[in-house]
């Protein structure tokens, strides 16, 4: 996590800042998402037939050349993002799945709330940690040092997974007949708004605020404020983290996942009005907060359909096919505001735009909040 967010985290403002435009970069993301969807069930297979934890493996090995290619961009060209697109996109969609396959295998039942909240709170520190490390680091030696430093990090994380046991029987097959489709109808439009709310809160936000707060300047201090900024959800994360873990186990999931995600909705609202990098902040720990509540109550949720299904594999390979199908409509939608207006502007009335689809995450019908 430590690796994929520091790289992550800056991509769209690196590519801001070596001239690309936000209409190339919003239409590099959405070619991005899109292959990740469509590669969505095939990794899927592939992780059925090896086991998650060498899926993970896999994934953390792909994400080495894509590394590299991205930090060779501005000097052998765009096509070059054919490469990051398809190593980038398999390893993350090839991560996703192997972990949510992992994870849903070996949680507890009774205390899925506690463990989903231990494992938000080192996901939220490396995500908060990260962005700061690799900001530092691009400030002071430039960005493709970050893309090279997450490259050998990606190579040092594969290790643990070479001694480590499947969670689950390895050489299956993927298995969509008899598949339990009433568990996916319940959540589609909710799935899709999940993948839309995570390109805006992360690659859209990131990028609004270099552009039109901190300013993208030629000596990289854009890396170093952003990562600053970032940082400050760390305490929050966890505090939220603890929190909702505890209101999950005592069963109030479903009400967790409705207030938070119109908690989230009104963040999203508040984007374009924001002026300076104290706001910056705030919104930024708001925002977490609310993304935790909605997160875990919403993962439980999907964690146990995945149990209900008898198709686990299948069922959280069309879960990361829908997220990334949203998060590939977020980028369409916003290359077209861009187009219509201009860049601040566009990414301004898709703040708002994500503020009305996030609402459709309440729609999510989960069996076990029915209970």
């Amino acid at each position: 996590m430590l690796a994929f967010h520091m790289a992550a985290s800056f991509l769209s403002v690196y590519l801001y800042q070596i001239g690309y435009s936000v209409t190339f970069i919003a239409l590099f993301w959405m070619a991005f998402y899109l292959f990740k969807a469509i590669a969505s069930l095939p990794l899927a297979s592939l992780v059925a037939r090896i086991g998650p934890k060498h899926g993970i493996l896999v994934s953390n090995i792909l994400f080495i050349p894509s590394m590299i290619a991205f930090a060779l961009v501005p000097l052998w060209g765009p096509w070059l993002l054919v490469a990051v697109a398809v190593f980038q996109g398999g390893s993350s969609a090839l991560y996703s799945i192997a972990y949510g396959i992992d994870f849903s295998k070996i949680k507890s039942f009774e205390h899925a709330g506690k463990e989903l909240a231990y494992m938000n709170v080192v996901e939220k520190i490396t995500t908060a940690l990260s962005p700061l490390i690799g900001g530092l680091l691009a400030f002071w030696l430039g960005p493709q040092v970050v893309l090279v430093v997450a490259a050998v990090l990606f190579l040092l994380a594969a290790v643990p997974l070479l001694h480590s046991r499947e969670p689950i029987r390895p050489h299956q097959r993927l298995q969509l007949g008899g598949f339990p489709w009433r568990l996916v109808r319940g959540v589609v439009a909710a799935q899709i708004a999940l993948g839309f709310d995570v390109f805006t809160s992360g690659t859209v936000w990131w990028l609004f605020t270099s552009i039109s707060i901190i300013g993208i300047q030629t000596n990289n201090e854009v890396y170093a404020a952003n990562g600053l900024l970032m940082s400050v959800i760390l305490i929050a994360a966890i505090a939220a983290s603890y929190a909702f873990g505890k209101l999950i186990d005592r069963h109030r999931g479903g009400d967790l996942l409705k207030i938070s995600v119109l908690f989230n909705s009104v963040t999203h609202f508040m984007r374009p009005f924001i002026g300076t990098p104290v706001a910056i902040a705030g919104l930024n720990i708001a925002n977490e907060t609310a993304t935790t509540g909605y997160t875990l109550a919403y993962t439980k949720g999907n964690f146990d359909n995945a149990d209900l299904s008898g198709r686990r594999v299948a069922y959280i390979g069309i879960l990361e096919l829908l997220s990334n199908l949203g998060a590939s409509v977020a980028a369409g939608v916003l290359a077209l505001l861009v187009m219509l207006t201009n860049d601040v502007r566009g990414m301004e009335y898709l703040f708002l735009v994500t503020a009305a689809v996030v609402l459709l995450i309440v729609t999510a019908r989960f069996p076990l909040y029915k209970k």
